[in-house]
């Protein structure tokens, strides 16, 4: 707690916001007292909030029949500054513990925790460099109306698709100057800022490095865009699939393996050239990926976003540079030989996604899978390989026991419990699509 105490101290520090990422990546917690936060009592939530639905609700059976507490417990490595908030606050991400010092196994901290360990067990470290793309939208209080981009200094909305335009980021410059300086009093380390496909689409990207750091820096970037973008009168959105007829949104991941003791890429053998060990991750990823959907495409919009020619992937094939498929190799140094997994929607909680294409690559390699032949051609020419839909991904992930053994069969349960009853509410909901075309039709 001493790094703790000096940054209270360092900030004059009044009040400490106390997060957890629940399941679906929303933070959850207290906002206390620097006097109470320093008296050393550990904040207690319901297990339970860990599993709460988008939607506020609870499933049944996720956690124990009693709704037992847990305790929150800070990890020092994360305490940042609130930039946007009027009094001096910190804020601090928690792990979650039993009252016996055990891991709560549903959180999905611990879950990427837990591929991490696992890693550690045969001397290796990923490194993992995530990108962000997500969208600024007009203010839209009325959810049954269409999202529409925003209105930037010139006083005109973005009509048309303006990829890796200058002067398209330029009309947002007041919004990308306060995240920036947001991002850099917390010490997100944000890298590249472009314009993607999408009218008022952007992308960020992160420097790599250590996957739990990167996912705690994910989990706060995602909030310092939304809060900076309200004090401009616009939303920012990491919805997969926000407008109809736009891309879809991502959270694509650069991954790569070290060996602890020399630090050396692990893809890379000493000629230079690729190792078994890359393609069996390669192979891992085609495998597994197709049963890990409920992580990489949480929602029912997510798979709005999975469809041919929109920049997204629909299948589990791989190539060298090629942007068509759902594993992309790009072109490196030896060195800095990766693999990039291009299926994860920017929708996903990015612990649980950091550990599920940590998973894959792990069983590839420890079962000694094989790839495909690298593809070559247009990957939108072949037929889906992914679930078309939430509910054919659930299904998938209930049966796979690999996946279940390395992230935890309560977790497991307790994920796909919160996702069914997701999708049972949102399938209650009827559409104007309904309306428009059965009410007078059928």
């Amino acid at each position: 707690m001493d790094r703790i105490t000096e940054f209270l101290r360092e900030h004059r520090i009044t009040e400490v916001e106390c997060t957890v990422p629940d399941t679906t990546g929303i933070a959850r917690g207290k906002i206390i007292p620097r006097s109470k936060f320093e008296a050393g009592e550990n904040m207690r939530l319901p297990q339970a909030v860990l599993v709460q639905t988008v939607t506020g609700e609870y499933p049944e059976d996720a956690t124990a029949p009693t709704d037992p507490d847990m305790i929150c417990v800070p990890d020092p490595d994360t305490i940042r500054l609130v930039p946007w908030a009027v009094d001096p606050t910190a804020q601090v991400i928690h792990d979650c513990v039993h009252f016996d010092g055990s891991p709560v196994e549903i959180s999905p901290r611990y879950v990427l925790r837990r591929i991490l360990n696992l890693y550690k067990e045969k001397g290796w470290k990923p490194v993992i460099a995530p990108e962000l793309e997500f969208y600024l939208v007009d203010m839209n209080k009325d959810p049954d109306l269409p999202l529409q981009p925003p209105v930037g200094r010139t006083g005109r909305p973005e009509i048309g698709r303006q990829a890796y335009s200058i002067e398209a980021v330029n009309e947002f410059d007041p919004l990308f100057e306060d995240i920036y300086e947001y991002c850099d009093l917390q010490e997100l380390e944000v890298d590249t800022l472009i314009h993607e496909v999408g009218a008022a689409q952007m992308e960020i990207n992160f420097l790599h490095g250590d996957a739990l750091d990167l996912a705690d820096r994910v989990f706060m970037f995602k909030r310092t865009v939304r809060e900076a973008a309200l004090r401009h009168n616009m939303y920012a959105t990491f919805m997969a699939k926000p407008m109809e007829h736009e891309p879809g949104s991502a959270m694509h991941m650069h991954q790569s393996i070290v060996d602890e003791k020399t630090g050396k890429n692990i893809f890379t053998g000493e000629d230079g050239k690729e190792t078994p060990l890359f393609r069996n991750y390669i192979a891992g990823l085609q495998a597994y990926m197709p049963s890990m959907m409920p992580i990489f495409a949480p929602f029912v919009n997510s798979y709005r976003r999975l469809s041919r020619f929109t920049a997204a992937p629909i299948n589990v094939q791989w190539g060298i540079d090629n942007r068509t498929v759902g594993i992309r190799v790009p072109s490196s140094s030896p060195a800095a030989r990766r693999v990039e997994n291009r299926v994860a929607g920017v929708d996903c909680n990015p612990y649980l996604a950091m550990a599920a294409t940590l998973a894959c690559g792990y069983l590839g390699m420890t079962e000694g899978l094989i790839p495909t032949e690298p593809l070559t051609t247009d990957g939108y020419d072949l037929p889906y390989e992914l679930p078309r839909n939430l509910e054919e991904a659930m299904t998938r992930m209930q049966v796979c026991e690999p996946i279940a053994d390395v992230l935890g069969r309560p977790f497991v349960n307790a994920y796909l419990q919160t996702k069914e009853l997701e999708y049972e509410t949102f399938f209650r909901v009827i559409s104007s699509w309904e309306r428009r075309h059965l009410l007078l039709h059928v």
